[in-house]
């Protein structure tokens, strides 16, 4: 099995690294999210970005600059999607804005919004559709040498952050008001984790979809918070999890040709599952 999957190596690489640096990302920047029980902040989040790819696409179509094919170049593309990504994070997952609405009423408006305006905006365009389906649905078949560059670059930043400043990370997601009380600046420090928050869902949902972006956004960081007894352990078991549980789904899933990406997914949820019982039966 192990030989088998050497044997791909060749042909899938990208595809590969790709997948286990957007697991290693997602964990980590997933450990704030579960934190702070906002577990489906990142399927509005995701879904935002689906958004802003269909508006992209929309608006390259509809006014059909530089030959009519610009609106397909994957950095235009992707710049509409960051946006949308980021603007849902700072709309539903921002502690620091007054709202009349509770936070769970606009994840669920932002979540909604991006789920049917997505479609309706390429409803009559067969290449849109797929694309929307494919965001969806989920496929790292595709990654390029480009992506496995960026990713590691964003896998890189995102690990210095939480090294440079952990004791300040922690204080902001554990205890709110002591951080404030000394001197912390926490409405800085929450719109710009959840720009981040944004700017990594986007990208890791232009390459994976949806299904295996928001899995591994929340699954190893919920196993994490399970069997951690120490907050700052999370940031080190979460990517753990993240990329053991992906190395033997990519093995398992081209030994028995099922989808690596939802292979993955079951599998981490899974695991989340056992550690649930476990906890019970304890």
């Amino acid at each position: 099995m192990i030989y088998e999957f050497l044997s791909s190596w060749p042909l899938f690489h990208n595809t590969y690294l790709a997948g286990w640096e957007i697991a290693v990302l997602l964990s980590l920047v997933g450990v704030i999210v579960v934190v702070r029980d906002q577990i489906f902040i990142g399927a509005a989040i995701s879904q935002a970005s689906v958004l802003g790819i269909t508006v992209g696409m929309w608006l390259g179509r509809a006014t059909s600059l530089a030959g009519g094919d610009w609106y397909q170049f994957d950095a235009f593309v992707a710049l509409f999607g960051g946006g949308f990504a980021v603007l849902g994070a700072l709309l539903t997952a921002n502690p620091g804005a007054a709202r009349r609405e509770s936070r769970e009423a606009v994840t669920g408006w932002v979540f909604l919004l991006g789920l049917g305006a997505s479609v309706l905006l390429v409803a009559h365009s067969p290449h849109g559709l797929e694309e929307v389906h494919r965001l969806v649905i989920s496929s790292l078949i595709g990654a390029t040498q480009a992506d496995v560059v960026v990713f590691l670059l964003m896998v890189v930043v995102t690990l210095g952050v939480f090294i440079r400043w952990r004791d300040e990370i922690l204080l902001l997601l554990f205890d709110r008001e002591m951080a404030q009380a000394v001197g912390l600046r926490t409405v800085l420090w929450d719109r710009l984790l959840y720009i981040w928050l944004g700017f990594t869902v986007a990208f890791a949902l232009r390459v994976s979809g949806m299904v295996y972006t928001f899995g591994c956004l929340v699954l190893p960081a919920l196993l994490a918070r399970i069997v951690c007894r120490e907050a700052r352990a999370m940031f080190l078991v979460s990517p753990l999890v993240a990329v053991a549980a992906t190395v033997a789904a990519f093995v398992l899933a081209h030994h028995y040709d099922y989808p690596p990406a939802h292979l993955a997914i079951t599998l981490m949820v899974g695991l989340v599952g056992v550690a649930w019982l476990g906890r019970a039966l304890r």
